[in-house]
Parts: C-alpha cells; sequence; structure tokens
C-alpha cells in the first residue's frame, strides 16, 4: 500500500476513534443540565441527583479521551497533510482557532466545577457551570461542523495559484461559516448526538434493571432516554432528508454513488439491497422499488437523477452504498424501539426482559450509525479534500514513507482498540456498581409517578 492510501487510512482511524466521544458529551451535556433542572424542581429530587452523579462520570471519561484523541488527530495536519494547511490554512487555521478560544476553554473552565464542586459551590452555581459546559460543548460542534462543511460545499473564498497548489483567500467569513451545507450538518450532527446518547442511556439503564436494580433511577433514565429518542428518531429522519436534499444539489456524485445509480434516468428505483460492480458500471442481485429514489430524493415519482457514468470523477460506490444502508437501517431500528418502549411507558405496562436484553443491545448503536454516516460523508467527497479546489493526493505528504505511515497506523488501531474496550468495560462497570448489590426482583413495570415525572 501506498504512503497515500495509509495516510487516509490512519486519519479515518483517528477521526473514528475521535468522533465516538464528542458524539456523546454534546448531547449528554444538555442532559445533565436537565438533571440538574430535575433535581431542583421534581420531587424525586434524590433520583434526579443520582442520575447526573452516574452520567458525570460517564461525560468525564468521554471528555477525555476526545481531548487526548483530538490532539493526537491535529498532529497528522503537519505530518501527513501539509498541503491541506499550505492550501486552505486561511480558512481552516481562524476556525479551528475559533472552536479552541470559545468552546474549548469555556468547557475546560468550568469542568472542574462540575466535576468536583457540587459540595463546594451553591447549587445554582454548579448548575451555572453545567449549563456552561453544555454550551462549549455544541460551540465546539459548530466550529468544527462549519470547517467541515465548507469543505464539502466551500464559500465566501477566492483561489489563486502558487507554484502550482490552489491557495485559498477568505473574502467573506459570514460566507465561509454559513456555507450552503452548513445548517443542514450541523442540525443532523446534533441530532445524531441526541440519538446516541439517549440509547446510551436506555442501554445502560435496561442493563441495570436486568442485574435486578430497583432503585427509582434506573427506572427513571430508562423512561427520559426512550422519550428522548421517540422524538429524536423521527426528527432525523426529517433532517436527513432536508439534508440529502441538500447534498443532491451540491454534490450529485456523491448520492448517484449512494443509489449506484449509474445512468441518468427519471423515476430511477431505490435499491434495498445489491453489490454494486464498478467494473461492470452494474448492481449485480439488486432488490429495488420502482421510482422510490426519485421520490425520496426529488419529491418527485418521475425526479430526475443523474447517473455515475454522467461524472469524469465520482467517489467509490461499495463504501458509500453499505454505509448508507447501515446508517438508515440502524436508524430505522431505533424507531421501532424508541416507539414501541415509549409505547409501553405510556401505557403503563411492563417492559418484557426480552425487549431489555435488546436494549442492551442497541446500547451503541448511536455509534455505529454515526461511523456509517461519516463514512458516506467523507468517502463522498473523494478525491476532493476540499471539493473543486483540492484534491487529497494535492494535500498528502511528499516525504513521510509508507513504512513510517505504518508502523504508526499499526500502533494507533492497537491503542484505540484497547481503549474502547476499556471503555465500554468501564460503563458496565459503573452500571453494576450503580446496581450496588440490591437482589431484589426485576421489576420493570413503569410506574405512573415516573412516566410523568419524566415527561
Amino acid at each position: 500500500m501506498d504512503a497515500l492510501v495509509l495516510a487516509r487510512a490512519q486519519f479515518a482511524a483517528n477521526i473514528s476513534f475521535h468522533i465516538l466521544f464528542p458524539t456523546i458529551s454534546i448531547a449528554l451535556a444538555w442532559l445533565l443540565v436537565f438533571f440538574k433542572f430535575r433535581e431542583t424542581q421534581s420531587k424525586q429530587s434524590a433520583a434526579w441527583q443520582a442520575l447526573y452523579g452516574f452520567w458525570v462520570k460517564v461525560f468525564a471519561l468521554c471528555f477525555a479521551l476526545g481531548v487526548t484523541s483530538g490532539i493526537t488527530m491535529s498532529f497528522q495536519f503537519g505530518t501527513n497533510w501539509p498541503g491541506y494547511m499550505n492550501s486552505v490554512g486561511n480558512v481552516a487555521g481562524p476556525l479551528l482557532a475559533y472552536e479552541v478560544m470559545t468552546a474549548f476553554f469555556l468547557e475546560a473552565s468550568f469542568l472542574g466545577i462540575m466535576l468536583f464542586g457540587r459540595s463546594r459551590v451553591s447549587n445554582r452555581v454548579h448548575t451555572g457551570a453545567t449549563l456552561l459546559v453544555a454550551i462549549g460543548t455544541t460551540l465546539s460542534a459548530f466550529w468544527i461542523l462549519a470547517l467541515n462543511s465548507w469543505m464539502h460545499t466551500p464559500a465566501g473564498h477566492v483561489v489563486k495559484i502558487v507554484e502550482g497548489m490552489p491557495s485559498v483567500d477568505v473574502v467573506s467569513w459570514w460566507a465561509v461559516v454559513f456555507n450552503p451545507s452548513f445548517p443542514y450538518r450541523l442540525s443532523h450532527m446534533l441530532c445524531a448526538s441526541i440519538l446516541t446518547v439517549a440509547f446510551l442511556v436506555i442501554g445502560l439503564s435496561a442493563y441495570r434493571l436486568l442485574k435486578k436494580d430497583t432503585k427509582p433511577e434506573a427506572k427513571l433514565g430508562l423512561v427520559v432516554g426512550l422519550l428522548i429518542a421517540a422524538v429524536a428518531a423521527p426528527l432525523q429522519i426529517f433532517l436527513g432528508d432536508l439534508h440529502g436534499l441538500n447534498t443532491l444539489k451540491h454534490q450529485p456524485a456523491k448520492i448517484a454513488a449512494i443509489e449506484a445509480v449509474w445512468e441518468t434516468q427519471t423515476g430511477a428505483p431505490l435499491a434495498l439491497f445489491g453489490i454494486p460492480d464498478e467494473r461492470t458500471r452494474s448492481t449485480h442481485f439488486a432488490v429495488e422499488i420502482p421510482k422510490l429514489a426519485s421520490l425520496v430524493l426529488t419529491h418527485d415519482l418521475n425526479g430526475e437523477i443523474k447517473g455515475l457514468n454522467d461524472f469524469p470523477q465520482h467517489p467509490p460506490v461499495k463504501p458509500l452504498f453499505f454505509g448508507f444502508r447501515i446508517m438508515v437501517g440502524i436508524g430505522i431500528l431505533m424507531l421501532a424501539c424508541a416507539w414501541f418502549g415509549t409505547y409501553l411507558v405510556l401505557k403503563k405496562r411492563a417492559l418484557p426482559v426480552w425487549f431489555l436484553r435488546v436494549l442492551v443491545a442497541m446500547t451503541f448503536a448511536g455509534w455505529i450509525a454515526v461511523l456509517a454516516g461519516w463514512y458516506v460523508t467523507e468517502i463522498g467527497r473523494q478525491p476532493w479534500l476540499v471539493h473543486g479546489i483540492l484534491t487529497t493526493a494535492q494535500a498528502a505528504s511528499r516525504t513521510v514513507t509508507s513504512g513510517q505511515i505504518g508502523i504508526t497506523l499499526t500502533l494507533y488501531l492497537t491503542l484505540y482498540l484497547a481503549l474502547i474496550a476499556a471503555f465500554v468495560r468501564t460503563l458496565f462497570y459503573l452500571a453494576k456498581k450503580a446496581v450496588a448489590g440490591d437482589l431484589q426482583a426485576v421489576e420493570t413495570e413503569v410506574s405512573p409517578e415516573t412516566a410523568e415525572d419524566a415527561k
């Protein structure tokens, strides 16, 4: 494998590991704010306080792993991708600096109060610190996604050619930040974070119930997670549809690859399954629904979808085709679980043990969906690193060898796999510890008080 392929694999490994933890911390910070407010307002203040105490530990773990993996990832801009900053540093540099100054400093400044100040400051100050940390996590997502969106739909700039390489200068920061795809990517990612956290809370709460935890916070956490997921899942489908329409407008080759549409056609079918073959320019064993792709993508049964054969360059088809279907499949499964669980809660019926086991299995479903969606987004931009301006090959280092990248990639993968395993094991260890030896029978019926309090 050449250095370019290995450098891409290394960055993919780093971003895949890194993105897991901000995906949790963004929405979890706001859930902690909610727990704090309910603690002061609810008759079940002890249960809400226990929920806060449990999940603030999870937030601390995610924050630590997110920061350290983000620092490691940033070094690769200088080692493996010097052409990136040389060409678009006038955009990327300030946006990354804004993220540090307005978001990371805000989080870091008040995180200590949030984690260790509960008994040292007033409840109002502690709640304020939690709120400011939550604002910081969202600001961080704002700036990072502004940069990422600009790489997909560049705006507000001029391009010069300097020594054969493109060089970007900013003419409008407003246009740079609020580029055409930014609102859709930001809202889609924030909702993905909400769903990820909802199922994390659901899964660990269900695990506690299966371990015979009868304390009210276990049930309360499960109910809160189900109600959040029941709202967020259909909202994410709606936001995904808007995002798809925007992508069709600005990156039609990506949409053609996602749907494996080879020839431009009206009334294009939607392939539920198939095996795309770029060599034969066809999809083997395709199971299709007539005209559904046109309806979904253009909101017109006879809408035109431009085929891959009409693009001189297009992204690889198989990763986008399968990645998109994994993301959508997980999303539909989330919707089904959330609505079924919410139905049982609102009807005040017992949650079956088999369903609790399903919810435990769905604990990290959000991670799978986020990674699948992220791969579709980033691979779908190829061969461009910054769409229409800078190719991935242009940005790659000419001095770092494949052997050097291969060694560090192996070390990264080994470390990341160990850290993910340790993180997952730690979460379930914390859940076991929260059970605290309660050996009473499993009670899965949600009381009217718990359901009403969660609502």
